[in-house]
């Protein structure tokens, strides 16, 4: 499953082969994220090319859990999302270099023309626990 977070971009897991020799495949799983398209208009942004499969089901952020997990109310939690996208577009409007971090997961940052998101090998390691060497290298 995916998380859309509305004005960001997408984030979700996707299953991957991995050849280890002629015969041996293993499967991992790694992190990817999306760039929402309207974040790529000002100054003409490039990012790495994203494809999301098919098959994998796309939800929109749940404000209300995470309102539940952080004890504020969503309304918050909500108008805290909106605000950080906005601080974000801000940054990208004006061609400064940024990095927001986001926890347990990685940093988006924008250099140079530029944007990309870099999972922490923890992110990666939590999710494919037999080939957690294999899917950090491949992230």
């Amino acid at each position: 499953q995916g998380v859309l977070v509305e004005g960001l971009g997408t984030f979700c897991t996707v299953k991957e082969p991995l050849l280890l020799s002629e015969e041996e495949v293993l499967w991992v799983r790694r992190p990817i994220f999306k760039l929402a398209w309207q974040m790529l208009w000002p100054g003409r942004l490039t990012s790495p090319e994203v494809i999301i499969p098919d098959d994998v089901t796309i939800e929109p952020l749940n404000y209300l859990l995470l309102s539940l997990v952080t004890s504020l109310p969503w309304r918050v939690v909500e108008d805290c999302v909106k605000e950080t996208i906005l601080f974000f577009s801000f940054h990208l409007e004006n061609k400064r270099n940024v990095a927001f971090a986001f926890r347990d997961i990685g940093v988006l940052m924008r250099r140079r023309d530029r944007v990309c998101m870099l999972f922490y090998a923890s992110c990666i390691q939590r999710l494919e626990k037999r080939a957690s060497l294999l899917a950090a290298l491949r992230s």
